[in-house]
């Protein structure tokens, strides 16, 4: 295989295909919540990055001190596996993938990955955790260098406001809840109906046998006048 299509294949491991370039299609806050593996808030504390096996492409490692967990991945540190990165004076950088720094503070949206947990939907899964004038904790989105799209509408579409990160857990707290409201009710609803069609069957097998009762009688009479 030649050495373009290795690297490529490497880096597909780590880009959805909702990427394509410069553009990516806007992910939904609540599409975002369900299908994380995890959501975790935490503190940049170590980052290294190295080469992959192939030497194709550097990957950068960056581990988190969880401080909270909102969905799956109860643990203390996790480190994050993303494409790109500096070794040796050599740089690869790829668009729409997000970087950290040690010190900051991120709620990220994690999916596994073959090579270990990474960022899911690219930038559109890392939110900064910042502190404003009032000494409140403020989420707001990674600065994107792509452009969103809504692929339904075909038009661009505005980042998420900043908003408290009480807020934010909340919104995640809702979000779960009603997945799971939804789910319940999905079961219930197929209950209803498993039990509506055993009615049905049970009713039919009654009506089955009074007929068959009947045809038998009336062959019976009509054996009996013959």
């Amino acid at each position: 295989m030649p050495r373009k299509t290795l690297a490529l294949a490497a880096f597909l491991l780590f880009v959805p295909l909702t990427a394509e370039a410069t553009i990516a299609r806007a992910v939904q806050f609540e599409e975002k919540v369900e299908h994380a593996a995890g959501i975790v808030i935490g503190k940049c504390v170590a980052q290294t990055s190295r080469w992959d096996s192939a030497h194709n492409w550097i990957l950068t490692y960056s581990t988190f001190r969880i401080e909270k967990t909102l969905k799956g991945m109860p643990a203390q540190e996790i480190t994050i596996v993303t494409p790109g990165g500096t070794v040796d004076n050599i740089a690869q950088e790829i668009i729409g993938v997000p970087r950290f720094r040690e010190g900051e503070e991120h709620v990220l949206f994690v999916r596994h990955s073959q090579a270990g947990p990474t960022v899911m939907y690219l930038e559109q899964g890392d939110y900064r955790v910042v502190a404003n004038g009032r000494g409140e904790r403020m989420v707001a989105p990674a600065v994107s260098s792509a452009v969103l799209v809504d692929t339904g509408r075909g038009t661009a579409v505005t980042p998420e406001a900043p908003r408290t990160l009480r807020d934010f857990e909340g919104s995640v707290r809702d979000t779960i809840r009603r997945r799971e409201a939804n789910r319940m009710e999905m079961i219930e609803r197929k209950k209803k109906d498993q039990a509506s069609l055993r009615q049905q069957v049970r009713r039919n097998r009654e009506l089955l046998a009074l007929a068959l009762i009947g045809a038998l009688l009336a062959t019976w009479q009509f054996t009996k006048r013959s």
